[in-house]
């Protein structure tokens, strides 16, 4: 069977036209005005949390942040922390493969030739994720289509594609790759377009190629030839809802030479927060994940003094407490990125509407684990912040160890997407968590 670079060729299209035609995505439309623009954030960090500096004692809207949210406190009452969700999916795959593809598809990984430290291999996840589903959602329709649908931002995610280094799906066997250097992620954003008719060109000649090909190839080429169809369809959808001349984007501005190395980790971070925010600002997506390292991630965090890896730290006996005051000030520092990220939503207000980029936007911040030693699926640490979807706010909640698939079906509800299941439909007979 043809590989995809081979079909590629076969379009006959000139080589310098290939990436120019793949970036279109980043030719936007006018977004509709006078309508709330509800946006989804989700924010991963890796190899569990400390669980005792971590989890409030009290259940309720009066309780305490331990130290590893303290960095929330400003934002307490926007918070929403939920204790006793659980990955309980099985199946192929390690406990950190099965908890970073699983996290937001909640549904199984595919068998795979992909070696994890124990158990059985395992490929990619079998579903779409959450952000993705989502995206859809708002893509199909005209009052809440946006430039890109999503954004995939990354920092210091390794270069190699496998389980543990991707999040989301755009559905089976579909990882998308996070863009994790700023650099390029601002010319995805704000990078020099060709005219108006010189685009338009490009997609009839393409357009001709695609239906030249469709009476030559086989069923086993068709389904990869009709998402090009698709592809050329919404570009061209795009070319007619509006030109580039209609946008008056502020535009930022980035430090140069930062360079894609460990000690450059906060830096990075911050800048790719910036980015995320200003195009939310600039409505170029409603969905995003912005994904630190990945599953089995190794930074040195050398600014807070640390000089062991992460992962490794994260395998210390609890018996070690040298090693969790460690772990407790990495996912401290984390949470400081949350508290950035957060902190930079409430301040910017609302374009066009009232209040702040918060008021209309929720933060999921997600691992792939409930703590690193004991690779548990149980309590992962989530956290949610912001008012996107009208949940309560405010509280530390306890749930009797539930599957997360319940609270993925409560991010659907809460964009009015009211699925009866996601991801693996026995994990959703209970209906979605009661968070409003």
């Amino acid at each position: 069977m043809n590989t995809r670079r081979d079909f590629l060729k076969q379009l006959g299209l000139a080589s310098a036209t290939l990436p120019f035609v793949s970036n279109l995505i980043a030719f936007g439309t006018p977004s509709a005005v006078n309508t709330r623009k509800q946006r989804l954030i989700v924010m991963f960090s890796p190899n569990g949390t400390v669980p005792w500096d971590f989890w409030p004692d009290e259940e309720g809207k009066e309780f305490e942040l331990k130290r590893i949210l303290q960095p929330m406190a400003e934002f307490k009452d926007r918070t929403l922390i939920m204790k006793g969700v659980c990955d309980k999916l099985k199946g192929d795959g390690d406990r950190h493969m099965r908890g970073m593809g699983c996290m937001l598809t909640g549904i199984e990984l595919f068998p795979g030739n992909i070696q994890g430290g124990s158990d059985t291999p395992a490929g990619w996840a079998s579903g779409i994720s959450i952000d993705q589903e989502v995206k859809n959602l708002l893509q199909a329709s005209d009052d809440t289509r946006t430039r890109f649908g999503s954004l995939e931002f990354g920092v210091m995610v390794p270069d190699r594609a496998d389980t543990w280094t991707r999040m989301s799906y755009t559905g089976a066997n579909k990882p998308i790759t996070p863009i994790d250097n700023p650099y390029q992620m601002f010319k995805k954003l704000y990078g020099q377009m060709k005219d108006r008719q010189h685009l338009t060109s490009i997609l009839d000649d393409v357009h001709a190629d695609l239906q030249r090909l469709s009476k030559v190839i086989g069923k086993e080429d068709r389904q990869l030839l009709e998402e090009h169809a698709d592809f050329v369809r919404a570009m061209e959808q795009q070319l007619q809802a509006g030109d580039a001349s209609e946008l008056n984007h502020v535009v930022p501005e980035l430090v140069a030479g930062v360079q894609e190395e460990n000690d450059n980790i906060p830096q990075i971070t911050k800048m790719q927060m910036d980015l995320l925010v200003n195009s939310f600002v600039n409505d170029f997506a409603r969905t995003a994940t912005f994904q630190i390292t990945n599953s089995v991630g190794q930074p040195r965090m050398s600014w807070l003094g640390i000089n062991e890896s992460h992962h490794t730290l994260s395998h210390e006996p609890d018996s070690n407490k040298e090693a969790h005051e460690k772990l407790t000030q990495i996912n401290t520092w984390y949470c400081e990125q949350l508290a950035y990220l957060t902190k930079r939503l409430a301040e910017t207000p609302e374009p066009g509407g009232d209040g702040s980029l918060l008021d209309n936007t929720v933060i999921l911040w997600s691992n792939e684990l409930g703590q690193g030693n004991n690779h548990t699926l149980n309590n992962i640490p989530f956290v949610m912040v912001g008012n996107g979807l009208d949940f309560e706010m405010g509280r530390s909640l306890k749930f009797p160890m539930v599957p997360h698939n319940r609270m993925l079906l409560s991010i659907a509800h809460g964009f009015g997407h009211h699925l009866e299941t996601f991801g693996k439909p026995e994990l959703c007979t209970d209906g979605p968590l009661a968070l409003g």
